[in-house]
């Protein structure tokens, strides 16, 4: 049996320049990944978790010993957000949630979704203003909010964008790494409040529904159908409304940086969607025709994947390449890290669409890429969340030019992997 390695003064001081070079600790990650290999310990005062990085480790963690994983961590903020949310159970009660959850977003209704993901995206720059300077990380959030109030809880949520606004922000920086992780019992003063007021407006929606349950048979009818309490189905909602929208405002984000600071790419996305599309909204029948599109959606989600790290604590002891772990340990997979690993991606930080070219895709060995996870347990949302994608990016590029004004984003590690300081552009409508 081996021991787990540990970053020694030599690793240390390559994580240590790595960070200060770019700005953000995965380059710190990225530097003890090469230094120590695909297993190693994060020595973190408080905070003893063990990073596996790699195909071998995700299949590991994802399937091959997935049952003796938990999910569920009842110190951290995202267990004491959500509760009882199909995030963050196990076993058999997460089996039945998604068996409940999972009819909302079934194929089949995609094609009346795409009606709402461009309609919604069309309210939002309706209030752009011509050559104005926008952040599209902010401008995309407030989209994918309207998207999965419109699609999952029959709701229309611009009313509430302002007021909630600042409220839906705090939340998710309640939930994002920070002191707490070294420091578990840290005063988190002002965050109730936040989390009252969202819970006002589920429990509002809930009981209207009760009221009209005739109104749809979106999510919202489905759980109440179900006969769960108002606390459980309050769970489920609030856990799709926060991961839900977070991680598409994510890949929206980058996704539209990695167009404005590559132009050929941009000119070639928009000329497939001038092709393809037209002057008329894009509808379900596009979507699979969007093959440049695609890639470049999947381009950005091997770079900045939204969910770039998981989180399991340990059931029992297990030993993963000769290293056995204890149980009750941390173990955070990689996904960025794997997703960058020099032994399988050429040229892996540099943004190639076409690495994911029918000719090219073949050679990536499984495990590899995984933004949505894996095994039975993968994103419940991913179907849903790509179609959101490529309809949205292909509104505005049919839409909007956009003119670049901004720096170098970083990514910053919340709830989900974001561009810092943000997406600044000027946008005007294309004539």
């Amino acid at each position: 049996m081996s021991t787990i390695p540990t970053p020694g003064p030599a690793a240390s001081r390559l994580a240590a320049r790595a960070f200060m070079r770019d700005g953000h600790i995965l380059s710190a990650l990225e530097a003890l990944h090469d230094a120590l290999g695909d297993v190693f310990q994060l020595p973190l005062p408080g905070f003893q978790a063990v990073m596996m990085v790699g195909p071998e480790a995700n299949k590991f963690v994802l399937t091959e010993s997935r049952d003796t994983f938990l999910w569920r961590a009842e110190g951290d903020p995202v267990t004491r957000l959500l509760r009882q949310g199909i995030l963050v159970t196990d076993g058999a009660q997460h089996d039945a949630l998604r068996q409940v959850i999972t009819p909302a977003l079934h194929r089949s209704l995609f094609e009346r979704f795409v009606h709402a993901m461009w309609w919604n995206t069309d309210r939002v720059t309706s209030q752009w203003r011509q050559g104005s300077r926008i952040d599209l990380l902010e401008e995309m959030r407030r989209i994918a909010l309207l998207i999965l109030t419109d699609t999952l809880f029959s709701d229309d949520f611009n009313p509430r964008l302002g007021p909630l606004w600042q409220d839906i922000l705090r939340v998710i920086r309640y939930i994002s790494p920070g002191p707490w992780l070294i420091w578990p019992t840290i005063p988190r003063l002002g965050y109730q409040q936040a989390i009252h007021r969202l819970d006002g407006y589920l429990y509002r929606l809930i009981a209207a529904r009760r009221a009209q349950p005739e109104q749809g048979s979106d999510l919202l009818g489905g759980l109440i159908a179900s006969g769960m309490s108002d606390g459980l189905i309050r769970d489920q909602l609030l856990t799709m409304f926060i991961a839900g929208h977070d991680t598409s405002t994510a890949l929206l984000a980058w996704s539209l940086y990695l167009l404005m600071t590559h132009p050929d790419s941009l000119a070639r996305a928009q000329a497939e969607i001038d092709a393809i599309v037209g002057k008329q909204p894009p509808a379900y029948t596009h979507v699979r025709q969007l093959s440049y599109l695609d890639r470049v959606i999947k381009e950005t989600l091997r770079l900045y994947p939204p969910i770039h790290l998981g989180s399991r604590i340990t059931a029992t002891d297990v030993v993963f390449q000769d290293i056995p772990i204890p149980s009750g340990t941390r173990v955070l997979y990689s996904l960025y890290l794997t997703h960058r690993d020099k032994k399988y991606w050429t040229e892996p930080a540099t943004f190639d669409p076409d690495r994911f070219s029918p000719e090219r895709a073949s050679f990536h060995p499984p495990y590899t890429f995984l933004p949505f996870g894996g095994g039975p347990r993968n994103c419940i949302g991913a179907a849903f969340a790509q179609v959101e994608a490529k309809i949205v990016l292909a509104r505005l590029l049919q839409r909007h030019e956009f003119r670049y004004v901004g720096g170098r984003a970083r990514p910053r590690m919340r709830a989900t992997l974001e561009p810092c300081p943000g997406v600044f552009v000027e946008a005007r409508r294309r004539s």
